[in-house]
């Protein structure tokens, strides 16, 4: 088996432990400080920018996959130059790492998208503002994640520093029914697996929850959603797991709205949702492995984060919940910030979705 080395420590790379272990691959970590998430894997300790550290760390592995999208391109061209396996390619991950050309690349590939503009100057925010209602969405195209970096606005004046700063990405205020994510998992050789399309429900711009498979999703719209997924994994040339998030319009369109080129939060509900969770899977794919199945456990699973605080000495108000399934980040608290989940499966879907916005209730009011 392969050694994997895996870029940022945070709990993307702390829930690939429990996989690797299954799947018997050695998994080492490069984390940003002692206290990350999946620091008991942290073989090296540094700046994911610093392109020595990472080479130096990366010669004790086989392939190199990430915790996040930020590492800088001259980094990922060192390392493959270096002779090691970078997955996914700096070309896909590119496509994450700039939401400007993420767009170019989706326009390319005939996606269904928002409309959208590059804006350069506050001419042309007025000019795509008088276009498209007086009211739109500006996106920083670096840099920007969980609400960050994203603002809705009516006069070119709110984003002046940003203009300042370089392009702003431009797009309508899409009048969507509701947030979905497909997640998508592709092999070197090209084999794809898709999950049931999910729903996602936002809270102050970021994710608060999801439900697998999205509630009522005709079967038209999960193939639809699953063929953007794969059309995207192709075209891109992906390896590992992608998620697509996903605004369903109020006349039953889809339309694309980023992407993330790893597992995502919106996946979280398949480690106990699925036969195969997105964690396993990424790391099946990466490594070239037959893909595992991604049929439903049950038929409904949700997932709810937690937020500010994970208090272990409130474990024992879990008594009456032991379908419950804890996942603790080992992250210092913090106001809004994610520091774990919990996670139900079930037959019915109020009921599942109750005991897991109970269970992560419990844990309130340590926030």
């Amino acid at each position: 088996m392969p050694v994997i080395g895996v870029i940022g420590g945070g709990q993307l790379a702390r829930m690939m432990i429990g996989p690797a272990v299954e799947l018997g691959i050695d998994l080492r970590v490069f984390a940003e400080t002692v206290e990350s998430s999946a620091r008991d894997r942290a073989t090296a300790v540094g700046d994911f920018r610093d392109v020595d550290a990472v080479l130096a760390f990366a010669r004790g592995v086989d392939i190199i996959t990430f915790d996040h999208e930020h590492v800088p391109s001259d980094v990922l061209e060192a390392l493959l130059a270096a002779g090691v396996a970078v997955r996914p390619g700096p070309s896909a991950l590119a496509a994450a790492q700039d939401k400007l050309h993420m767009r170019e690349v989706l326009a390319d590939l005939g996606l269904p998208l928002p409309v959208w503009a590059r804006a350069d100057s506050a001419d042309d925010v007025t000019r795509f503002l008088a276009e498209n209602g007086g009211r739109v969405v500006a996106k920083t195209p670096r840099g920007g994640y969980d609400g960050k970096g994203v603002v809705v606005i009516t006069d070119a004046s709110q984003i002046t520093e940003w203009l300042a700063a370089g392009p702003v990405l431009l797009e309508e205020l899409v009048d969507y029914a509701r947030e979905l994510a497909q997640l998508v998992a592709r092999r070197p050789s090209g084999d794809i697996a898709t999950w049931p399309v999910v729903q996602t429900i936002q809270s102050g711009g970021v994710c608060a929850e999801v439900i697998l498979p999205a509630p009522k999703a005709s079967q038209r719209l999960m193939d639809a959603a699953a063929d953007i997924g794969r059309t995207i994994a192709d075209g891109l040339g992906v390896t590992g797991v992608l998620a697509v998030e996903l605004f369903e319009t109020t006349d039953e369109r889809i339309l694309v709205n980023e992407l993330a080129m790893r597992p995502h939060n919106s996946g979280h509900v398949t480690i106990e949702g699925s036969v195969t969770g997105q964690f396993e899977q990424h790391l099946r794919a990466i490594a070239d492995m037959p893909l595992g199945s991604t049929e439903s456990r049950q038929p409904w699973a949700a997932m709810v984060n937690v937020f500010g605080a994970m208090d272990t000495d409130r474990y024992g108000h879990l008594n009456d919940q032991s379908g419950v399934k804890i996942h603790n980040y080992g992250k210092e608290p913090r106001a809004g910030r994610k520091v774990g989940h919990v996670t139900t499966v079930g037959t019915e879907l109020d009921d599942v979705v109750y005991r897991a916005r109970a269970a992560a209730t419990i844990f309130a009011p340590a926030n």
